[in-house]
């Protein structure tokens, strides 16, 4: 990373850091991460305009400062990561994949993890290319990523998949992975509810109590 860059991102949010608040962003996240304490509005109206003029570097740079960005200890510095990842997504690749889910078995937590599943989503327009093997991935984040990459894709969803992914992982007692096999299920009740009706009472079973009343919450 260029010193540059983070001298000037630092003076960006120096002016916004809340000690107080930072001891309840810490506390909120079990104590994993030390945090600056700023709130979400306030860190992207104060960094955009900074990761705008990189619009053009291409896959590699940005690669580069996000891995960078996430080797800072505090938290607003991963979410700084992801923001520049979204705002330019379209230059990310498929092959890029890889490294965005090495990134997201680095300081996991269901913060960064589902961000980077919504980048990962934008990356693949309706593809699934390297969500099959991590689906079967060892690690439980990369696992979820599998799970949620086709949230917001309503009538794009592959639809078999989105059971194949929901029946495989169904026996776990993961939290995080119940509760994700859920949320998939409920973003894509939206578009087809009685598909989903139909899908968790035959299952019903097989998935766990958490998943069910997730994926059914607003039917």
């Amino acid at each position: 990373m260029k010193p540059a860059f983070l001298a000037e991102l630092n003076a960006l949010l120096a002016p916004l850091t809340d000690p107080g608040r930072a001891a309840g962003m810490r506390a909120y996240m079990r104590n994993q991460f030390d945090y600056l304490g700023i709130g979400t509005p306030q860190r992207r109206a104060a960094a955009k305009p900074l990761l705008k003029t990189f619009k053009g570097i291409g896959a590699q740079r940005l690669l580069e400062y996000a891995r960078e960005l996430w080797r800072l200890p505090e938290r607003e510095y991963q979410y700084i990561a992801l923001d520049l990842l979204a705002l330019h997504w379209k230059e990310l690749k498929p092959a890029d994949i890889a490294a965005l889910l090495v990134l997201a078995q680095d300081k996991s937590w269901w913060d960064t993890v589902d961000a980077l599943a919504g980048i990962i989503g934008d990356v693949l327009r309706h593809d699934h290319e390297f969500m099959d093997d991590a689906l079967k991935h060892e690690n439980m984040w990369v696992r979820r990523i599998a799970i949620l990459h086709q949230l917001g894709w309503r009538d794009k969803t592959d639809e078999q998949r989105l059971f194949a992914y929901a029946l495989y992982c169904a026996h776990e007692k993961e939290f995080f992975i119940q509760k994700a096999i859920g949320w998939a299920l409920r973003d894509y009740a939206r578009h087809a509810p009685e598909t989903i009706r139909a899908f968790t009472l035959h299952n019903k079973t097989r998935l766990a109590p958490l998943t069910y009343r997730e994926a059914n919450k607003h039917l």
